[in-house]
């Protein structure tokens, strides 16, 4: 997975036209870091691009995506929002939604 740096970084990726998950965390969340290997795992297993970053890093994030907890999980097709989870996420469901999305045109 690709760590995101800055709010124009995030929305050059967010518009290059392809399938993706960003996961956003917060530095002192230990849920959040918990989580990421396993949304790491889930990325490679599926073949699916991903990224990541630090909310308290680049905080105008939160206002433009809506993020209002954390950890949050978005799944993008094309540059629009196609599923999201936020605190306790669902790897099952999770995974179900990103084959689905890699089905999707």
């Amino acid at each position: 997975m690709k760590e995101i740096n800055s709010y124009d970084e995030l929305v050059t990726v967010l518009n290059d036209g392809h399938k993706k998950l960003v996961y956003t965390m917060i530095t002192g969340c230990s849920v959040c870091h918990a989580d990421y290997p396993r949304i790491e795992s889930l990325v490679t297993e599926h073949y699916i691009e991903g990224y990541w970053l630090l909310v308290d890093k680049i905080p105008e994030v939160a206002g433009q995506l809506s993020l209002f907890t954390s950890p949050v999980v978005i799944l993008f097709n094309k540059d629009r929002e196609y599923h999201r989870q936020a605190r306790i996420i669902d790897f099952s469901d999770l995974s179900l939604r990103i084959e689905q999305l890699k089905q999707e045109y």
